[in-house]
C-alpha cells in the first residue's frame, strides 16, 4: 500500500506541474478579455451567421496555446462577454488541440511527421464544428450566460466584494493592468481547486485501477476506440504531452484508437470535466459531454 501511495503521490505531482503553467496562462488570457475586450469589440468581429461564428470560433482556437484545463475559464469569459455559446462551445473543443504547441508537439511524438498531426486536427476541427452546431439547436444560451453571471455574483458575495458581476471597464493603461493581476488571482484560486481535486481522482484510478485489463479488451476497432477514450479520460494528460504517451500505444492499437485517445482527451477530461460543471449548468456539461462521445467515436470509427 505504501508503495501504491508513492506511485500516486508521484502522479499526482507530475498532473499538477503539466497543468499548472496552462492554468496560469488561461487565467491571465481570461482576464485580459475581461478588462481589454469590450461587448462592442466582440459584436463588431463575431460573424453574426450561425455557422460563420461557430467557423470563427473554432479558428480562433489556434490563437490561444491553452491546454484543456486552461480554456475552461477563458470560454466562460468569452461567454459572459456576449460571444455566442455555440461559437465559444467550438472555441473550447477545438482551441487545445489545434493550436501551434500542440501540433508541433504531436508533430515530434509520431516521428516528426505531419500525418498524425494533421489527422489530429481535422479530427478535433470535425468533432468541434458538429458539436457546436447541435448545442445550437438544444439549447438556450442566455439561459447559460445568466447561469453563469449569477454564480460569479454569488462568488463575489462570498468574498466580501461590492463589485457589480460585470462591472465597467476601468479607462487608464494602469488601471486595467491592476484590473488583469486582480482578475487572474481571483480566478486562479476559483478554478486551481478544481484541478487539485481532478489531480487526486486521476492519479488514484491511475494507480489502484488496471489498465492493462483495459487494453486486453481492445481486439476490434470500435474497442480498441473505446478504451483508448477511456484511457484519456483517467490519465487526463495536458494536451501539450498527451502525443507522447499516444505514441507509446502505437504498437498496440491502429490509428483511429490513437486519435481518439488525441482529441477525446484534449477535450474531456477528469480536470477540465469538473471546471466546466463549475461553469455551466450540469446538465449542459453532461449533454455536451456525451454529444463529444458520439462525433469522436463515430469520427474515429470512419477513419
Amino acid at each position: 500500500m505504501s508503495q501504491s501511495l508513492l506511485q500516486m503521490n508521484t502522479i499526482f505531482i507530475s498532473i499538477i506541474i503539466e497543468a499548472l503553467p496552462f492554468i496560469v496562462l488561461g487565467v491571465f488570457i481570461s482576464a485580459f478579455i475581461q478588462m481589454f475586450v469590450t461587448e462592442e469589440m466582440i459584436a463588431k468581429i463575431m460573424p453574426k451567421n450561425r455557422f460563420l461564428s461557430i467557423a470563427f470560433g473554432t479558428g480562433m482556437g489556434a490563437l490561444f496555446p491553452a491546454c484543456e484545463c486552461g480554456i475552461v475559464p477563458i470560454t466562460e469569459r468569452l461567454v459572459r462577454k456576449n460571444v455566442p455559446l455555440y461559437a465559444a462551445i467550438a472555441f473550447m473543443l477545438a482551441g487545445p488541440i489545434i493550436n501551434p504547441v500542440v501540433i508541433f508537439s504531436t508533430f515530434v511524438a509520431f516521428g516528426d511527421s505531419w500525418k498524425m498531426a494533421l489527422m489530429r486536427c481535422g479530427l478535433a476541427i470535425f468533432v468541434a464544428v458538429l458539436t457546436a452546431i447541435v448545442i445550437s439547436y438544444l439549447f438556450n444560451e442566455s439561459q447559460l450566460r445568466e447561469f453563469a453571471n449569477k454564480k460569479l455574483h454569488l462568488h463575489e458575495h462570498d468574498h466580501g466584494s461590492s463589485r457589480p458581476h460585470e462591472e465597467p471597464v476601468p479607462a487608464g493603461l494602469w488601471a486595467k493592468i491592476t484590473g488583469v493581476v486582480d482578475h487572474a488571482i481571483d480566478e486562479f484560486f476559483s478554478v486551481g481547486k478544481f484541478l487539485v481535486f481532478g489531480g487526486l481522482i486521476s492519479s488514484a484510478m491511475q494507480t489502484f485501477f488496471r489498465t492493462s485489463t483495459l487494453l486486453q479488451l481492445g481486439h476490434t476497432k470500435a474497442t480498441a476506440i473505446a478504451i483508448m477514450m477511456l484511457l484519456a479520460f483517467i490519465m487526463s494528460i495536458c494536451s501539450e504531452a498527451d502525443a507522447f504517451i499516444a505514441s507509446s500505444f502505437s504498437g498496440m492499437f491502429g490509428t483511429a484508437a490513437i486519435l481518439a485517445f488525441l482529441v477525446f482527451g484534449a477535450m474531456v477530461d477528469i480536470k477540465n470535466l469538473l471546471m466546466m460543471m463549475h461553469s455551466f449548468k450540469k446538465k449542459f456539461v453532461a449533454s455536451l459531454i456525451g454529444i463529444i462521445i458520439v462525433f469522436v467515436f463515430a469520427g474515429a470509427l470512419i477513419i
